[in-house]
Order: C-alpha cells, then structure tokens, then sequence
C-alpha cells in the first residue's frame, strides 16, 4: 500500500507540474513531440541511389586519368592530354555535344627546389615551391631567417624590416570537418609572399599548408599584386617547419641556403572540357556540374580533382541512363583551377548568360558527404526538403549555411544562379592535399561510393524538379 501511495503522490505531482508550467515549456514539449512531417522520397530517385551504392565508374574514371596521363600541370603539353583522354572517356559514355573550349593563360613551370640551414646547425629541410613563385639565382641565396610564428605577426613587421632577409611563416592548422582551417591558415600561402615582398624580403618559405606529420611539403597557388615582382617562395614539410622553429628557439642567429629555380614560360593553352546529358525542357534552364581537370604536379591528383570530375560524371551518367531529365545536365572539367581559376572564369564568360537553373561541384577530394546546403529562391524552397529527404539515409543532414561554394562554378553562380553544396568530409583531406602523397591509393572506394550515390540522388532531384528554380541574388 504504501508503495502505492507514493506512486499515486508521484504522478499527481507530475500532473500539476505540467498544468503550471510556462507556455514556453509547453511549446517546446509539442514542437519537440511533433516534428515537421519529412517531404515524401520519390520510389525512382530512392532507387537510383541505393544503386549508386554499388557504382564503379567513378573509381574507373579515377584509375584511368591518374595512370594513362598522371600529373596534370595546367596549361601544360600534359593538360592537354588530359583534355584528349577526357573527350574520349565522356564520349565513350554516350555524353552529348563533348568538346573543348580552349583559352590562353600565363604558364608557370617548377624548377630545382632545395634548402639547407647553414648556421647554426647545418642541416637539410624538405620543401617545395609554391605555383607562381620567384626565382632565386640558379646557385641559390644564403641568408638569414627570420621567424614569424603566424600570418599576423608577419604583417605586424615594419615595412623595410625584412631587406636581405628570407621571412618564416608558422600556423597551427588541424582538421575540421567542413575545412574551415584551410581558409583560416591559409593566408600565409595566399598572400603572405605578397605581404613578405612588399616588406622587403629577399624570399620566404611557410610551414605548409597541410595536417600532416609527413615529410611532404605541400605546394599550392599563391598571388602577386600587379606590379610587384614576385620573390622565391616556398612550403617546408611540417616536420621541417617545426624543426626550424626549435633550432630560431635556441636564440642564435638562423642562415639558410635557399635554391629555387621555377620559370615562367609565358603564355600557353588551357581548356574546359564540356558533356551534356540533354533535357527535354530547354526553357527550365542547366544543372551546371562538374570538377576540375587540372592537378599539381607533385602527385598524381587523384583527390585533387579527378575524384571530383568522376563523382560528377558518374552521377550524371546514372540520370542519363534512366531516361530522359527534364533540365539540361552539363558536365564541365575545368582547367587551370589550381592557378587561379582560370577555367570557371572563362566558362563564365562564354556560357554566362545562358539561363543555368543550378551550380554544383565536387572539389574536396573522396571522402563521404556529410551535409548539403543550398541557395535557392523562396518558390523552390520545396526542392531542399525533398533532398534533405532523399539524402538522409546516406547519413547527409542538412546544414544552416547558405549554398555558393567552388572555385570553378562560383563565377557562375556570382551571376545569381541557384546553388547546392554537396559537403565532404575535411578530416583527412589536408593531410594529402597538394602533395606527392595524392595518389589513388588515398581514394577509399566505400567513400566514393557514397559520393556518387548522394550526387545521384540531388541530380535526379533538382535536373526534374517541377518548381522553376529561377534566380537568387546575384553575388556583389
């Protein structure tokens, strides 16, 4: 009985408790009891899918650029092999309207790349130069150092200060997910030469931007204003970086014998190479997609990007095979993004005006897709739930971001172009990125897999969406 008692005394608390609470209480009970209702998956495009769970085109596409052309320097006699072979591989798949665009671009070649300090204790570091670097004699440059620890401390240093001297930049970069370190360290390879020249440097080697422990330098673009000239720059391993920083900490004066011989080789030929999978609408405008062509010349770029062009060209191939989309699916492998977007540049300025209903790419290597975001108007909002929908069982949610991510389709999408971002795990990426080690063996196909099926699923939605996407804001 007593036992009972005190039950009965229980719920009857409980009972009054939830007569007298707030109404903020009882609003978040009901909305956490009554979710929105989940938009409904279409039986064909959940089939589409779970087939592209099995899919080996993308790992095929993957395999046969990295071994029948390897490196794909831009604007290279091998970039121009790369565009043969890829004409060949989307014809063969039954893409139509397959050509190339070509267009002209300044060409930057890699020389001779060593360094050694000298004092005060003698010993040989590993590194790499950065695309677009500056020249040092072809008997190289012995000079003192100067440590920054970060970006922000080279910039902090008095104009002048650096006269004679080659600048050291640190960072402290780790993994993230959505790859968030890259553009917060990145700095000191985007513009920290820059900085470093107009400070009066001589040279400048970074601590790679990588999260790596590897002895792989990573290489990577980096800019000059107009009318600076630039200097010799370089990315140490993260080994090397870290052992120059403990040798600057013993306080005695650090030299190093810096040789870095690239050339620019003036102006060559890029290309895009464009595939379309047709739509039986015309006026419900492109899905523009695709990767970039183009790759750094240390490794084989299968990451970087022929992951990227063989998810979206096996993706689309899926929703050709099926049948006929409404809208126009157009497969673009761009080139010379590495050195400067180049491609995505002209591809805007040739196809620019077409109407494009949405943009998408795949540049982020192979590992599996964990959020989508978008950028579409008011009257497709519908659009997103069906993805948000159709990708959850591949373990894809749904991120509070706006849409509008890539290199090679953000001239486009700058336009006011509709936009979906398909986001890559970053975990491992920066520990293979722009270095030697970015070979296929990276690739986990398991993964790719995963890729290929999350693109078929948002093809098969957004090329047949019945909404007409229209246009979002244009970028300023």
């Amino acid at each position: 009985m007593k036992r009972l008692s005190l039950r009965a005394a229980f719920a009857a608390s409980a009972a009054a408790t939830m007569v007298v609470a707030p109404a903020f209480v009882q609003s978040a009970l009901a909305q956490r009891a009554m979710p929105p209702a989940p938009a409904p998956v279409d039986a064909k495009v959940a089939a589409l899918r779970d087939a592209a769970l099995k899919d080996d085109l993308a790992y095929d596409i993957v395999e046969g650029l990295t071994t029948e052309v390897g490196q794909r320097l831009a604007a290279t006699e091998a970039e121009a092999r790369a565009r043969t072979w890829a004409v060949a591989r989307l014809t063969s798949l039954g893409f139509k309207n397959v050509h190339i665009e070509t267009y002209k671009m300044p060409v930057w070649l890699r020389g001779t790349e060593t360094a050694e300090i000298t004092a005060p204790f003698q010993q040989k570091l590993m590194l790499t130069a950065l695309g677009n670097s500056g020249a040092t004699p072809a008997g190289g440059v012995t000079l003192p150092v100067v440590i920054f620890k970060t970006y922000g401390d080279l910039v902090a240093a008095p104009v002048g200060s650096l006269k004679g001297r080659i600048a050291y930049v640190g960072n402290a970069m780790e993994p993230t997910q959505d790859g968030s370190s890259y553009g917060a360290y990145g700095m000191a390879r985007f513009v920290g030469p820059a900085i470093a020249a107009s400070k009066g440097a001589a040279a400048i080697v970074i601590r790679s931007i990588g999260t790596d422990h590897h002895r792989n330098p990573h290489t990577g673009g980096t800019n000059w204003p107009e009318g600076l000239k630039p200097i010799p720059a370089a990315a140490l391993s993260v080994p090397d970086a870290m052992q120059l920083e403990r040798i600057a900490a013993r306080g005695k004066p650090v030299t190093m014998h810096l040789t870095l011989t690239p050339r620019f080789g003036g102006t060559g030929e890029s290309g895009n190479v464009i595939a379309e999978v047709p739509g039986s609408d015309p006026g419900a405008g492109i899905v523009l997609i695709g990767g970039h062509l183009d790759s750094w010349d240390l490794g084989t770029g299968a990451i970087d990007d022929a992951s990227g062009v063989a998810i979206t060209t096996a993706a689309a191939k899926r929703i050709m095979d099926a049948g006929t989309p409404r809208r126009t699916i157009r497969v673009v492998w761009f080139g010379a993004e590495e050195p400067g977007g180049y491609g995505g540049k002209e591809y805007t300025r040739v196809h620019g005006k077409e109407h494009h209903a949405a943009a998408a790419e795949s540049d982020f290597g192979a590992d599996r897709i964990w959020r989508f975001e978008t950028n579409l108007p008011d009257g497709a909002a519908a659009v997103g739930d069906r993805l948000a929908s159709a990708l959850a069982p591949l373990g894809i949610s749904r991120g509070s971001g706006v849409a509008g991510d890539g290199t090679d389709v953000g001239p486009t999408m700058a336009t006011g172009v509709a936009a979906i971002d398909l986001n890559q795990s970053g975990l491992r990426y920066f520990d293979t990125h722009h270095t030697p080690d970015d070979t296929i063996d990276r690739i986990d196909p398991e993964q790719l897999r995963q890729n290929v099926a999350a693109w078929t699923a948002m093809l098969a939605i957004v090329a047949n969406s019945p909404e007409e996407i229209g246009r979002v804001n244009p970028k300023k």
